[in-house]
């Protein structure tokens, strides 16, 4: 029972290695190293981790923009939501999209004036890009909500 245990994690191991080398090798370590290093065969496809998503033509996102003196002033992102994490950034992983909703308005308007009370309300956008690969200077936005 222990040598079967042991050729599973032996196993195991092995896998989560290759694994996790076919994940960097074409992002990280290709660019590290300055060379092509070479690539086991039918682990993964050419785009790595992205078998995993379904990605589509359109892109959405939310915008949001602190308004004084009826001017709006588009507010970084970063600056709404601080992201401390070395390496991790929810900013790119599109995390302001879950502030479009109606139902989270009140509460995310809340926090707007809290955070920002230098502004006098906000407009929650939302920008979308219909078709990224064709059109890719083509952005529609659409106000979601505002905060007064």
């Amino acid at each position: 029972m222990t040598r079967r245990n042991t050729r599973i994690t032996w196993f195991v191991l092995c896998w989560t290695l290759l694994f996790h080398y076919e994940s960097l090798r074409a992002g990280y370590l290709n660019p590290l190293l300055k060379r092509e290093l070479p690539k086991f065969p039918l682990l993964f496809p050419p785009a790595g981790w992205i078998m995993f998503f379904q990605v589509d033509r359109s892109y959405g996102f939310a915008e949001i923009y602190g308004v004084r003196d009826d001017r709006p002033h588009l507010l970084d992102p970063h600056d709404v939501f601080r992201t401390r994490a070395l390496g991790y950034d929810n900013i790119h992983r599109n995390v302001l999209i879950g502030v479009l909703p109606h139902h989270r308005a009140e509460a995310f308007c809340r926090y707007l004036r809290r955070k920002f009370p230098a502004y006098d309300s906000f407009l929650v956008v939302y920008a979308h890009y219909p078709n990224l690969i064709d059109a890719p200077e083509r952005l529609l936005r659409q106000v979601a909500y505002t905060c007064n």
